[in-house]
């Protein structure tokens, strides 16, 4: 496999940079030594990775891991007490410099703007806490989070978890069932949302659609909703209540001492088939993990402030706002589209708010490279100095244009990939070694992470399955009520090892490239191929804005691909263009791997967090059943899709 790094750290940006500093305190001479150190002895390392934070215990922890029941169960910081609220906020306002800076920054599409610092947001926290407090919510209850990106949200999660609940985010632009799946698996007694959104122009009810959810369950006792567009909505007397009932006027409130196990969130996995798994995370674990991140976190925060284009219902939504505030960073909030009122939306959210940290998904970029480069030249990006994607692999292509065109070079891109499950990251990219497109140049430390053959043997330059051969802080503590199926699901195939589902390849100068997930990947006449290693070829031709690739049972092979593209603007689905689209896959692959067939459509089906559902794709190409559509936000491809002929193209 071949890499070609285009990015290479120099002499002046090692010493300027806060992990870099920190693995010489630690006696250490590169990454790669303290990485070897931290999986050698996960204890020490997680120990002092712990020390580094500065996390605030109201009880000190007597030992760092406990593995006595089993390496899918690991005990962290064993007997200490905390809270991750705390850490969030009374933490920092003891400070007052902190205190005064902003902690919250919201922007709506509209242009109506609000901002909240430190000492404010505590103050509000406490007010709700103290609220929730006298609606009866105590430790261990649950709360369902449906909300976009917005002030509330984020007061109503730390006040959640100031008094010992368990907050449960959920999509913002979920329908009734999925909603209602969240409700009762969790068995929540409270829902607070909101009376609608806007996005894109348009103003999306949420106050309905949650009533039909609270509707198919019996748990639910409250739904507190916060009025943020002014419609008119239904009301349900003695159960309905709105948001200003729970800000209570008291500004003060003792966080609930809460043991390092106990759980701040239980966060559901993006899959549509299936019930829901909910991946649960702990106070300690959680905590010392979002404060820490791969080191790279300096320690009383740098001031900065970071943008993340998510939601809630995505780990990077919860990851933005604790990473944020455990860091006392500033966090921007964005409640619509990325591309409205006009194409440079992102762009002139970056120069406006001074953004040094932005966080994205490919997905997006690829969208935004069709328009060139004008929107971007519009806007003073000066302020940027980090860029961090995950959520899907790149391709070469949109990952150029963002690093030469849009940063110009100036700083390496970061991407990297954990989970859901994970809590964190296990492959990603660091400043202090050579970075190359759409691939991976460091495991993060803790991350004992290894390619397997379906033997389960270690492998390079070979593709195989991602697996972990330890467990790592901030890993999910089992499934929701359903210990079982945690286990199935990632810790039988090997014993001892965490199967995490991606095809991956790591090649003998410790690059990384995924391919995807390994059950997308094909077989095709005895070769594995991942997706992305056709989409990065396909999107290469000018024509093209996007692919996706799925693998469909042959006759002869066992597994053909089968691709779908958007093209660019001007350009048409021709005979002459599906020929060369092929010639081009053909060339590169060999004519062995060559597509089954090329379509050509007017969009692919993502989530809200710009995710490609490759095998909701293929499910409605094959004419079976797609599974749960709400969290896709073009439902519509999937009819489109469904009406194209196997075989043809």
């Amino acid at each position: 496999m071949s890499v070609n790094p285009v990015w290479f750290p120099t002499e002046e940006t090692m010493q300027q940079s806060p992990l870099y500093e920190w693995i010489k305190e630690l006696g250490f001479e590169s990454y790669e030594a303290l990485y070897e150190a931290s999986i050698r002895d996960i204890s020490w390392f997680w120990g002092e990775a712990e020390k580094r934070t500065g996390i605030e215990w109201f009880q000190p922890y007597q030992q760092v891991v406990d593995f006595r029941k089993g390496m899918a169960w690991p005990s962290w910081f064993v007997g200490g007490k905390l809270n991750v609220a705390h850490n969030c906020l009374e933490r920092w306002v003891k400070d007052p410099e902190i205190a005064n800076r902003p902690a919250i920054i919201w922007e709506r599409e509209d242009y109506k703007r609000e901002t909240y610092t430190y000492a404010e947001l505590n103050d509000w926290v406490n007010q709700v806490a103290n609220g929730l407090k006298q609606q009866g919510i105590s430790k261990g209850d649950r709360i369902v989070i449906q909300m976009p990106m917005i002030p509330e949200m984020v007061v109503a999660v730390l006040a959640i978890i100031k008094l010992g609940a368990i907050f449960v985010p959920s999509f913002s632009g979920f329908g009734a069932d999925p909603i209602a799946k969240r409700l009762d698996h969790s068995q929540a007694k409270m829902l607070i949302t909101v009376d609608g959104y806007l996005r894109s122009g348009n103003v999306f009810p949420v106050k309905e659609v949650v009533d039909e959810a609270a509707s198919m369950v019996s748990c639910v006792e409250k739904v507190v909703v916060v009025t943020r567009m002014g419609r008119d909505i239904p009301w349900m007397e003695n159960r309905d209540m709105e948001w200003v009932e729970l800000e209570s006027g008291i500004e003060h409130f003792e966080a609930e001492p809460m043991d390092s196990m106990d759980p701040c969130m239980v966060i559901y996995t993006s899959g549509t088939t299936g019930r829901p798994k909910g991946t649960v995370h702990n106070h300690g674990p959680y905590a010392v993990k979002g404060a820490f991140g791969n080191g790279d976190r300096q320690p009383g925060g740098s001031g900065g402030v970071n943008f993340w284009i998510t939601d809630m219902g995505w780990i990077m939504g919860p990851s933005h706002v604790f990473g944020s505030l455990l860091s006392a960073s500033t966090m921007l909030l964005y409640e619509g589209s990325p591309t409205k009122p006009g194409i440079d939306r992102l762009w002139e959210l970056i120069d406006r708010h001074q953004v040094t940290y932005l966080g994205i998904a490919p997905t997006l970029i690829r969208s935004l490279m069709q328009y060139g480069e004008e929107p971007v030249k519009r806007h003073d990006l000066s302020s940027l100095m980090a860029i961090g994607s995950t959520g899907e692999p790149w391709n070469p292509e949109p990952w150029h244009w963002l690093y030469e065109k849009v940063i110009n070079k100036r700083f390496p891109i970061i991407n990297f990939s954990g989970g859901t499950e994970i809590g964190g990251v296990i492959l990603t990219n660091i400043s202090l070694k050579p970075i190359a497109p759409a691939n991976f140049n460091a495991r993060a430390f803790g991350m004992d992470a290894q390619v397997y053959n379906s033997s389960g043997e270690p492998v390079v330059n070979e593709t195989g399955e991602l697996v972990l051969r330890q467990p790592w802080l901030g890993m999910t503590d089992g499934f929701w009520q359903d210990p079982e199926r945690y286990e199935e699901t990632y810790w039988q195939k090997w014993e001892n090892t965490w199967v995490h589902g991606d095809a991956v390849i790591q090649d003998e100068d410790g690059y990384w490239t995924i391919f995807g997930r390994s059950d997308d990947t094909m077989n095709i006449a005895g070769k594995r191929l991942g997706p992305a290693e056709v989409e990065s070829i396909i999107v290469d031709h000018p024509a093209v804005l996007e692919s996706a690739v799925i693998g469909v049972p042959d006759a002869v092979k066992g597994e053909a691909p089968v691709c779908f593209v958007v093209l660019n603007q001007g350009n048409e689905a021709t005979k002459a263009l599906m020929d060369e689209l092929m010639e081009m896959i053909s060339n590169r692959l060999g004519k062995a791997l060559s597509p089954k067939a090329i379509h050509a459509i007017s969009d692919l089906p993502k989530t809200k967090n710009e995710k490609i559902k490759h095998r909701t794709i293929r499910k409605a190409y094959l004419k079976e059943d797609p599974g749960d559509l709400d969290l896709l936000v073009n439902p519509q491809t999937i009819e489109e899709i469904g009406e194209i002929t196997v075989g043809s193209g």
